[in-house]
C-alpha cells in the first residue's frame, strides 16, 4: 500500500508501481485532500473533482486496488454523537471524510458518487477496496454500532461491484476482542457475499506498544482460520512512529508466520515445509534448516552468535542433548 500524505505523491506512486512485484494499492482521498489543501487551504474543501481525477489519474498511473472509504455516511455522525467511542475514528480516511461531511452538510461524495468511482474502475480494470472507516481503534470499542453499520452499507456496495463486474474486497475490523474476531469474520462474509476480506489486524489486546507485530499475528492467525482472505502487516511500532525498513520486514514477518500457521493445515505442500525442516533439526542439518525458515539471516546470526565448537550439537543441552541421547539408541532414522 502506497499511503503517502507528504510532497510528491504522484512521483513516489509512480515509482513504487514500477518497481514493484506485487499489486499496489492506494487511498484516493489522501492525494484528493493535499490537492484541496493546496488549492484551496484546507481539507474542508475537497471537491468531487479534485477525487475523481485523482482516481482516474491513479489509474492510468499503474495502480492495482483502491481503498474507498465509502461505507461512512452522514448520519454516522449522529451515531458517533449518541454512541461515545474511546477510541474515536482511528482512520485516517475515515477521519477525512468525517470532517468534510460534518463541515459541510452534506452526504459522503464516495458513497454518492460510488457509480462514477465504479466506471473507471471498470474500464482500468482495478480492484475495489471497501475501507473500514469506523474499524475499532481500542477494545472498548469491539463490535460496536459504528462498525456494524458501516459493515451493512459496505454489503450493499458490493452487490453494486459485483454487478458491474469490478472485483472487490472488503477491509476488516482493528482492535478486535479474542472472542470477537472469529464472529466478525464469519458476519462479514454472510453479509458480504463472500467477498475476500482484508484483515487489518485484528490486534487483540491495547497494551503492546512496541510489539503490536506480535498482537496483530495472534488475531490474524484467528482471523485466517475463519476464512479471511489477505493480511495486513503491522509493524512494532505501530501507535508509536513511521516504521522504519527493518520494522516492516519484523511485521511482514510476523505476517507471514500467522498465515503460513493456517495454510499448513490446508495445504500439502506447507505441511512438507515444516516435516522436512523438522526432519533436519532432529539431525542437526543446519545449513538446510536456514533454507527454510522464514528469517534465514537471523537464524544464521543466532547460530553463529552460539560460538560452538561442534556442528552436532546445540547450545541448549550440551552432551545433554536428548537428540543426541536418543541417536545413540538408534531409535532416531
Amino acid at each position: 500500500m502506497d499511503l503517502s500524505i507528504g510532497e510528491n505523491i504522484d512521483k513516489i506512486r509512480k515509482t513504487i508501481v514500477k518497481n514493484s512485484s506485487v499489486p499496489v494499492g492506494t487511498v484516493p482521498i489522501y492525494e484528493a485532500a493535499q490537492t484541496a489543501e493546496k488549492r484551496r487551504g484546507s481539507i474542508d474543501k475537497i471537491k468531487l473533482d479534485d477525487i475523481l481525477d485523482t482516481i482516474k489519474e491513479q489509474a492510468i498511473d499503474g495502480v492495482d486496488f483502491f481503498t474507498i472509504h465509502a461505507g461512512i455516511l452522514k448520519n454516522t455522525i449522529d451515531i458517533l454523537n449518541e454512541n461515545k467511542r474511546v477510541g474515536g475514528i482511528v482512520s485516517r480516511g475515515g477521519a477525512i471524510i468525517a470532517r468534510w461531511m460534518y463541515v459541510n452538510r452534506k452526504e459522503n461524495p464516495l458513497y454518492e458518487h460510488f457509480d462514477d468511482i465504479l466506471d473507471i474502475a471498470k474500464k482500468y480494470r482495478i480492484t475495489i477496496s471497501l475501507g473500514d472507516a469506523l474499524r475499532p481503534g481500542a477494545i472498548a470499542d469491539s463490535t460496536d454500532r459504528l462498525q456494524l453499520s458501516e459493515l451493512f452499507v459496505l454489503s450493499t456496495l458490493i452487490k453494486k461491484c459485483q454487478a458491474r463486474g469490478v472485483q472487490v474486497m472488503v477491509e476488516g475490523p482493528g482492535h478486535i476482542r479474542l472472542d470477537e474476531i472469529a464472529m466478525n469474520v464469519i458476519l462479514q462474509k454472510k453479509m458480504c457475499s463472500k467477498a475476500p476480506f482484508y484483515i487489518l489486524g485484528p490486534l487483540p489486546t491495547d497494551i503492546a506498544s512496541g510489539y503490536d507485530h506480535i498482537t496483530s499475528a495472534i488475531g490474524g492467525a484467528i482471523a485466517a482460520m475463519q476464512g479471511a482472505d489477505f493480511l495486513c502487516v503491522v509493524t512494532p511500532a505501530e501507535h508509536l512512529r513511521h516504521p522504519s525498513a527493518e520494522d516492516i520486514k519484523e511485521g511482514i514477518i510476523a505476517s507471514r508466520i500467522a498465515a503460513h500457521s493456517v495454510d499448513l493445515l490446508r495445504f500439502k505442500d506447507e505441511r512438507e515445509k515444516d516435516n522436512t525442516l523438522s526432519y533436519y533439526r532432529a539431525h542437526r542439518k543446519w545449513e538446510n534448516i536456514f533454507k527454510l525458515t522464514i528469517d534465514k539471516e537471523k537464524a544464521k546470526r543466532y547460530r553463529k552468535s552460539a560460538k560452538v565448537t561442534s556442528e552436532d550439537v546445540c547450545t541448549m543441552c550440551g552432551q545433554f542433548c536428548s537428540l543426541k541421547i536418543i541417536d545413540k539408541c538408534h531409535l532416531l532414522k
